[in-house]
């Protein structure tokens, strides 16, 4: 009995380490990566660059980031998590490297291939982090899981606010080069340590998968997935392009304060990501789909008031700001909800395959928002965007109504 406790703790606390390393990677990562996201709106933005060529900048970050998912979750089975994770770190380090140019080879095309390697390495680094708590939690542990699949994502999007902050902070201080170098500093010093400690076979399947096993092959995993692509949609239909550049252009907002804005909504989101458990404290049937129809509802409530008021009264840049807010804590509490029920139904061997097919969906969402937000600002204004938003969230409601009848996937 003495030599099984102590076999247990010491495996708990193997699983505790590497969490830690896997969270400060993921820190890392996405630090720089909000940091490069809000550096490239401003920048191309001050160049004279309107918001649909902005988008397209980030057109094939997010349409790669559908590929890398679908084929990331299944190299992560085939050769471990943790290579998956250092080769998305490459890949940031090596996109980062690529805007370290003069400033005349800085074109639309030279932009959105270093954006495309960037989104690569972004949803190499996600999937590989979420696929590897899979891996580091025993079976049965839900409520261990919720909290730590709560904490990673929330602490993440806290980073990629300050992420946000950084990049606005370092264009006014240091300008776009110097900005890039600082970024790439981080990268390489969060790759080192990862190659060098992250365990060597996490995530790895028992047996080899096939190609065609990406495609998730459960029913709550194909709705949660529908369900998370209009999510995200709803989200970036506004937030990626169109709001940073309307309160640049409309409200004359600097681009110090842009960028503290977004970082604060960030990091709000991100905190109270990583508090849903707590605030869910009856929380009784963790595989249960029950949550996520019910969390959709205020979501829903907040954009339809967002668009209420936006479209029939003078906003000021303060009220839009608040009801954003109150919109990130309900989107905040529907993200946090959705990332652990898509670990918890993940097949326990090869968990990457699933994960991977959800954040595809996922990045399928985030791709359609960012081409919707820059096309629907140029051609309609801020308001376009808000109700596409509102539209998308319906959506979310009705596919989450099969969520709330499908039984835990085993």
């Amino acid at each position: 009995m003495a030599n099984r406790t102590s076999i247990a703790n010491g495996t708990g606390q193997t699983a505790l380490r590497q969490y830690g390393l896997i969270t400060i990677n993921y820190w890392a990562f996405t630090l720089t990566d909000g940091a490069l996201r809000m550096l490239i709106v401003l920048y191309f933005y001050q160049l004279g660059y309107d918001a649909l060529a902005i988008a397209w900048l980030f057109l094939f970050y997010e349409f790669f980031g559908v590929v890398t998912n679908l084929v990331g979750g299944w190299l992560g089975a085939r050769i471990g998590l943790n290579r998956t994770m250092n080769l998305g770190l490459l890949c940031q380090a090596i996109a980062l490297g690529a805007l370290l140019v003069p400033d005349a080879w800085l074109t639309l095309g030279w932009v959105m291939a270093a954006q495309a390697l960037s989104g690569i390495a972004k949803d190499l680094n996600k999937m590989s982090a979420k696929a590897g708590l899979k891996s580091l939690v025993p079976v049965g542990q839900n409520a261990r899981l919720f909290k730590w699949v709560a904490a990673l994502t929330g602490s993440k999007n806290t980073l990629k606010g300050v992420g946000f902050f950084l990049g606005g902070f370092l264009l006014w201080s240091v300008g776009f080069w110097w900005a890039i170098a600082s970024l790439l500093m981080i990268i390489l010093a969060a790759g080192c340590a990862s190659a060098l400690l992250l365990q060597s076979d996490l995530g790895k399947s028992r047996v080899r998968p096939k190609f065609s096993q990406v495609f998730a092959n459960s029913a709550p995993l194909n709705w949660l997935s529908l369900a998370r692509l209009c999510l995200f949609a709803a989200r970036d239909v506004w937030f990626v392009v169109a709001l940073p550049i309307s309160l640049a252009s409309h409200y004359g907002w600097s681009h110090s304060r842009v960028g503290a804005f977004f970082a604060l909504w960030i990091i709000g989101y991100g905190v109270v990501q990583g508090l849903t458990p707590q605030l869910l404290a009856n929380f009784k049937q963790p595989t249960d789909g029950r949550r996520a129809f019910f969390a959709a509802l205020p979501l829903f409530g907040s954009m339809l008031l967002l668009l209420g008021l936006y479209a029939t009264q003078d906003l000021s840049a303060n009220g839009l700001t608040l009801l954003l807010g109150l919109f990130g804590v309900f989107f905040a509490i529907n993200s946090s909800i959705h990332s652990y029920l898509i670990v918890a139904w993940a097949r326990t061997d090869g968990a990457s395959l699933d994960v991977g097919f959800y954040y595809m969906s996922n990045a399928m969402g985030r791709l359609i928002g960012t081409v919707l937000s820059g096309y629907l600002y140029v051609s309609y204004g801020l308001a376009a965007c808000l109700l596409a938003a509102t539209l998308l969230l319906a959506a979310v409601i009705l596919i989450s109504v099969r969520l709330k009848y499908l039984p835990a996937a085993s």
